[in-house]
């Protein structure tokens, strides 16, 4: 993590499972009640990077809000099993001490994919859910199996497919390439509420941002797509496009984190 971040925000670190979660809260400015459980992206095989901590002090600034940022274990030296040997059990543990009306689940990327895929399983055994969730860019199917993936590929200059494939197998391990715990495009949606996606015309994942709308509405469940054209892959997290694209970005996260 950048070292300035103590300079910034209030940083705890605590330890859940042997991995680090790190809870950042504004800095003499005005705390509200509200937390964020924040799962970031690294296609599976990364940390945070400085530009996640860039954007994750921002918002804890300009909402008040408290982020809760866990550690997930990391491909290829962890599978998804292991990932939810940790991030379920945190979920559980959060959910026991923080009201989920004043709960939001917010992820980009990778981090988007799993937080989905976090709620398909915790819907499976009717838990609360988080009051808001809002993905960034989720990574839905590891697999790129969307024949729409090839057109939008030509326009994205950040993702490369097989790339992504690869770092995808190894977060499957040997039997989870189908899983939907990997591929949440394809979990049980029926339990969801209240999702937002911000998706960008030149993400070769945004193809499935659309495919997944059109399962949840054949079960009755309505996301909500804001996309952007011409934006990037995580346009304003990674400043990947024009700065008039990166504020209206992150304005809507702030819009939204600010209306629960």
């Amino acid at each position: 993590m950048p070292e300035e971040i103590n300079q910034i925000c209030e940083l705890e670190t605590r330890q859940y499972k042997g991995r680090n979660v790190f809870i950042i809260t504004p800095k003499n400015k005005e705390k509200s009640n509200l937390k964020i459980l924040y799962l970031h992206g690294g296609s599976y095989v990364a940390e945070a990077t400085k530009q996640h901590w860039d954007f994750i002090e921002k918002i804890v600034n300009d909402t008040g809000a408290t982020i809760i940022l866990p550690d997930y274990p990391l491909a290829p030296k962890y599978n998804y099993k292991d990932v939810f040997q940790m991030i379920e059990p945190l979920y559980k543990e959060i959910i026991n001490n923080v009201d989920t009306n004043r709960l939001i689940l917010m992820g980009d990327s990778a981090g988007g994919g799993l937080g989905l895929a976090l709620e398909e399983k915790i819907g499976e055994e009717n838990l609360p859910m988080p009051t808001k969730t809002i993905l960034i860019s989720p990574w839905l199917d590891v697999r790129l199996t969307n024949p729409k993936v090839e057109e939008v590929q030509k326009k994205d200059k950040q993702l490369n497919k097989e790339t992504l494939k690869l770092a995808g197998i190894a977060y499957a391990g040997e039997e989870g390439i189908n899983s939907y715990l990997v591929n949440p495009i394809d979990g049980d949606l029926s339990k969801l509420k209240n999702i937002t996606i911000l998706t960008g015309t030149h993400d070769i994942l945004n193809p499935d941002v659309h495919e997944l709308k059109q399962k949840a509405e054949r079960v009755g469940v309505s996301i909500e797509i804001k996309e952007y054209e011409q934006a990037g892959h995580i346009w304003f997290i990674e400043k990947n496009s024009t700065l008039e694209l990166q504020e209206q970005g992150y304005q809507e996260i702030v819009t939204m984190v600010k209306s629960v």
